[in-house]
């Protein structure tokens, strides 16, 4: 079974976090919430406090198939400022495995430089961040092992472009119909 990973920190936008958990659950994929503060308990931008399933001290990292970073500010900055989370992030990339972020996180890719030569999106005027990058204003970005998505309204593409790189297509597709997505 796949597993996901979905960072919080503390200013993280509540909707691209919690998306990408509700349609990897429904899928069928492991996925947890993890904490990079000392605590569990994270607010979120707009103040609303999620429980993380483990620190990020505790988490299995090297278990996971992908680890997924959700804008929001100051939650970008604070996941960005976490050292053990860039070590992870970039030995995850240096081995192919894969990595995704949605509005500002994006950034976090430009400054580490994995972008370049790739497509990939942001939030409107973080494009500049995106270093090396073919920007592009899809609503999500698939380049090999890296994703990206623009922001809050492009959650659920984001979500279900991770679904469909776990399980496909068909699975994307009958999940996106049963919470009524695209008709």
């Amino acid at each position: 079974m796949s597993k996901v990973l979905v960072f919080l920190a503390e200013g993280f936008e509540e909707i691209e976090a919690l998306t990408v958990v509700d349609l990897c659950r429904r899928a069928g994929i492991k996925t947890d919430t993890v904490s990079v503060g000392t605590k569990r308990l994270v607010t979120g931008s707009h103040k609303i406090q999620v429980q993380a399933d483990v620190l990020l001290k505790e988490a299995d990292l090297d278990g996971a198939d992908m680890l997924v970073l959700p804008g929001g500010m100051p939650g970008t900055r604070n996941l960005e400022a976490c050292d053990l989370l860039m070590e992870k992030l970039d030995e995850f990339y240096k081995k192919g495995k894969c990595v995704s972020a949605i509005c500002a996180a994006p950034s976090i890719f430009g400054h580490r430089g994995y972008l370049r030569g790739r497509n990939a999106c942001s939030y409107p005027g973080f494009e500049k961040e995106l270093e090396g990058a073919e920007v592009c204003e899809k609503t999500v970005a698939v380049s090999e092992h890296v994703t990206t998505s623009r922001g809050m309204g492009t959650a659920m593409d984001f979500g279900l472009a991770i679904v469909e790189r776990f399980c496909g297509s068909k699975k994307a597709e009958e999940l996106a119909a049963a919470v009524i997505y695209r008709q």
